[in-house]
């Protein structure tokens, strides 16, 4: 998925992202309101990670911005106030999910798998095409029944083209939700990710490249 964490605390946000990173998320981090709806204008997050309490643009007023536009992400908010009355008005503004603080990191993670698959159709617990399988829940991909020890890239990018059902990628697509905002757009990443790819699932090959369109697995 494509993460966005908003959050003021500069260590507490990195530690968010590490955490999600971890499960092959990609993750990008705005530490007030402002930066949050810069980047919610440019990129398409699956889940949004919002702090209430923000600088210069509150956290209230960037859920308002985000429920009253044609974005499909889902919100996640946080708050340090862990009242009912908090958790409502912060419900109340159209966010999907709400978490107090502290909170366990991995309640969080299992909170943003939940409100992902909302976000979009949620991968089947197994995706198999041209002899590929590949187990979404214990993050194993077999060829032909032989294990194929994947990179967390190599991983997601081959996900994405399962998802696709046959469908080209493109390379814009794969860069939008398998890397984050550090990645430059002009970056040869997805190509020497695909090189890779294609390598360690072994011949025949399967990953087809459409010269100016993108990727597919027929």
């Amino acid at each position: 998925m494509r993460i966005l964490v908003v959050e003021d605390e500069r260590l507490l946000a990195e530690a968010i992202a590490e955490w999600l990173r971890g499960d092959a998320h990609a993750v990008d981090v705005a530490l007030d309101g402002d930066a949050a709806l810069e980047r919610l204008a440019v990129n398409d997050y699956d889940v949004v990670v919002l702090d209430r309490d923000l600088p210069k643009v509150h956290g209230d007023d960037v859920c308002r911005a985000m429920v009253g536009s044609d974005t499909t992400a889902r919100i996640l908010m946080l708050t340090a106030a862990a009242e009912i009355g908090d958790r409502v008005a912060g419900l109340s503004l159209g966010a999907d999910d709400y978490l107090p603080k502290p909170f366990a990191f991995v309640e969080l993670a299992a909170r943003v798998q939940a409100l992902g698959r909302r976000a979009r159709p949620a991968l089947p617990p197994v995706l198999r095409r041209a002899g590929i399988l590949l187990d979404t829940a214990r993050r194993q991909v077999f060829r032909d029944d032989r294990y194929v020890p994947l990179s967390k890239k190599e991983f997601g990018v081959l996900a994405e083209l399962l998802r696709s059902d046959g469908a080209v990628v493109s390379a814009e697509q794969l860069l939008e939700k398998v890397w984050d905002e550090n990645a430059d757009p002009f970056t040869s990443a997805v190509r020497l990710t695909v090189l890779k790819l294609r390598r360690k699932l072994g011949d025949p090959p399967v990953i087809e490249t459409l010269a100016g369109e993108g990727y597919r697995i027929s």
